[in-house]
């Protein structure tokens, strides 16, 4: 039995989960991501490491576009087997494509119109990585699979999907290898959520496995008290109307956008913030939250408990999603204070660089950050202090009031982590430390050496490990 692992992405950094797994009979990947910190955004361009369609799968944990976002290339590039991923993944990742699609061409065309209109000459030509017309082509190759069911991948591996309690749908994925009767198991943890959190389920526990990939986003640090950041979060939201200003929170569609409102909906219903206008600025968070109503079957008991006394975390007066291009830019005519929850998460794209254009150089606004912000994106130069930022091609000097609230972040902090890895009942061979910063990497590496004694490693990018 041959077994190797590579790992082509989210190695010493965040984003571009990509893991390469081969057999002597079959070859997957383990999500297909795409890169976002600015300095990394050229792998994205570059051929994949092997031939697309010498693959036999792709597994997808979860629908974020730094998991699944480079699959329209992958499926361009010659890719047309089977991608593995839950329902709720699917209906999601059918919104997430085609939007990153949409704007991976809109990029390329005003990058192409500033760059005439500057007279600037550059190395590539302002061409989208992929078009929407491309990420559509992925949706039939879409196998989707339940939670804790095996499933057969090829004649020598077979999946689990677990729930990964890090958003709608995400996954831990458990690879069992057979060959002579000799078996292996992998375990992927894919994007790791909280427990005791809203909405979703705690994530499950694998009991078993002689490998195992685990993320570590958060492996350097413990997030605050949920209760103790919902009042900073009252305060922030309190400070920022009294000055005449807006909150203007950069959010991913998907989990962070909803868990917001859930939690606006809460202090506004117990008078901690008063009623005012919320703006979510995201079509895709807009179709995202109808899928999050639309599969009850996976809200923990306190968001059951909601719906069963007819109410909704989603909707609350006050509330406007705003669909429409000129519903969008209308926001910006708003007088009174606001909230504004806008996608991406990272400042990367989408709406939010209007409504920070808008307000980062206005003292009485407030930016808010409720998600981590990777090496090198528009989000982590201002979380870093910067005094100026370029946002659509022109400089702003950053006024406004900056705050961050890690306590909402969908991923696990270390001591999370270590209570998921606590789970298996065995000694594994060996853990690799992924998805995460340098520092990250070595803290969460320190801690399981600490706490169980076992061999870790951070890989770095394009390292190749054999496992049998």
């Amino acid at each position: 039995m041959s077994i190797k692992i590579q790992f082509l992405g989210a190695a010493q950094n965040v984003t571009g989960s990509r893991y390469l797994l081969q057999t002597d009979h079959t070859r997957l990947l383990v999500d297909c991501g795409l890169y976002q910190e600015r300095h990394l955004q050229n792998r994205n361009w570059q051929p994949f490491d092997v031939p697309p369609e010498s693959l036999n799968a792709v597994l997808v944990s979860h629908a974020h576009i730094d998991h699944c976002g480079l699959l329209p290339k992958l499926v361009k590039d010659g890719y047309n087997g089977p991608v593995y991923l839950t329902a709720a993944t699917a209906e999601i990742a059918r919104i997430s494509l085609a939007d990153a699609g949409k704007i991976q061409e809109e990029d390329a065309a005003f990058k192409k119109t500033r760059h005439e209109r500057e007279g600037r000459k550059t190395q590539y030509p302002e061409i989208p990585l992929y078009t929407a017309e491309d990420a559509r082509a992925v949706f039939p190759l879409f196998k989707t699979v339940a939670y804790n069911r095996k499933i057969t991948i090829s004649p020598d591996i077979t999946a689990t999907f677990h729930n990964a309690g890090h958003v709608f749908g995400s996954a831990s994925i458990e690879l069992k290898i057979t060959e002579n009767n000799h078996q292996k198991v992998i375990a992927f943890s894919g994007d790791l959520g909280n427990w005791d959190r809203p909405i979703l389920k705690n994530p499950d526990l694998i009991n078993q496995a002689d490998y195992i990939v685990i993320e570590s986003t958060y492996g350097d640090r413990t997030h605050e008290d949920i209760n103790e950041a919902l009042l900073k979060l009252a305060d922030i939201i309190n400070q920022t109307v009294k000055l005449g200003g807006n909150v203007v929170i950069p959010s991913f569609a998907l989990e962070r956008t909803q868990d917001l409102l859930f939690f606006l909906n809460r202090l506004i219903s117990e008078s901690k913030i008063p009623r005012l206008k919320v703006f979510v600025d995201s079509p895709m968070a807009i179709s995202i939250t109808k899928i999050f109503k639309e599969h009850p079957e996976l809200y923990d008991r306190e968001t059951t408990g909601w719906v069963k006394n007819g109410s909704s975390p989603f909707e609350f007066e006050g509330l406007h999603f705003t669909n429409k291009a000129a519903d969008s830019e209308a926001i910006l005519a708003e007088k009174d204070s606001c909230i504004i929850i806008a996608g991406s998460g990272m400042c990367t794209g989408g709406r939010i660089k209007r409504h920070l254009a808008s307000n980062i150089s206005r003292p009485e606004s407030t930016i808010l950050f409720v998600g981590f912000q990777a090496t090198g994106t528009l989000g982590r130069l201002i979380t870093d202090g910067v005094k100026e930022v370029r946002i659509l091609g022109q400089y702003y000097p950053v006024h406004a009031r900056i705050e961050e609230l890690r306590a909402f972040s969908a991923h696990a902090d270390q001591p999370t982590l270590l209570r998921w890895l606590k789970g298996f009942k065995n000694r594994p061979e060996q853990v690799f430390v992924t998805h995460g910063e340098p520092k990250s990497n070595q803290m969460l590496i320190n801690a399981i050496t600490d706490t169980f004694g076992w061999e870790t490693i951070a890989p770095a990018y394009q390292d190749e490990c054999q496992l049998d």
